[in-house]
């Protein structure tokens, strides 16, 4: 029978059913969902109605990730799937789709973060005063000093996210369509949405 994306099937807002007057139509099919899962990039090539293609990750283990507030994004290693709004099954098969919240590798962030900044991000409190001399020994030039300076006057870092640094898993929610694009990009949470999905884990786990 195939996939049907037809709403002929369907009763009437009001409860009625409708009298189906044609038969099934091949631009009204569908395909099986891909089902992503964090493995070796695995990608598939579909073409689809118009000579197009699709591109159907069946495995993907990075991705791009934006920080929004420090307006940068980095390429890092996915690590878990952790929660999904709309369906358990999904975090239990680990399945990667949009609107999944994952847990990706915070190295190149903290990288970045370090040489923009000139100030190491998730340091546990009694590592940091040794971070601290390190990077004080670190010779940098008089032009990079001034640059770190002048960026530290507007430096803010959400304490939460300071945390899931030191804990080496940074919260991500997927953005792209893996099964369509073959890419699982996405952005790192933070703020309200931050808190809102570390209380939704911590429910989970009661």
């Amino acid at each position: 029978m195939g996939i049907s994306r037809d709403s002929r099937h369907k009763r009437r807002a009001t409860g009625g059913k409708k009298a189906n007057l044609k038969k099934k139509r091949l631009y009204e099919s569908g395909r099986p969902p891909a089902m992503t899962k964090i493995g070796a990039t695995r990608v598939h090539t579909v073409r689809v109605r118009g000579g197009n293609e699709k591109f159907r990750a069946m495995r993907l283990d990075t991705g791009n990730f934006s920080w929004g507030t420090e307006v940068t994004t980095r390429k890092t290693r996915i690590l878990d799937v952790v929660y999904n709004a709309s369906n358990n099954e999904l975090v239990r098969t680990k399945a990667l789709v949009k609107g999944a919240i994952i847990q990706v590798d915070p190295t190149p962030f903290k990288a970045w973060y370090e040489q923009h900044y000139g100030v190491k991000v998730g340091v546990k409190k009694a590592q940091k005063k040794a971070a601290a001399e390190e990077l004080a020994e670190k010779k940098v030039s008089n032009h990079v000093q001034r640059n770190h300076a002048e960026r530290n006057k507007t430096r803010t870092l959400d304490p939460a996210l300071d945390e899931a640094f030191a804990s080496g898993r940074l919260l991500c929610c997927v953005s792209s369509r893996p099964g369509q694009s073959g890419r699982c990009d996405g952005y790192v949470l933070e703020g309200k949405e931050l808190e809102f999905y570390t209380r939704q884990l911590k429910k989970r786990k009661q």
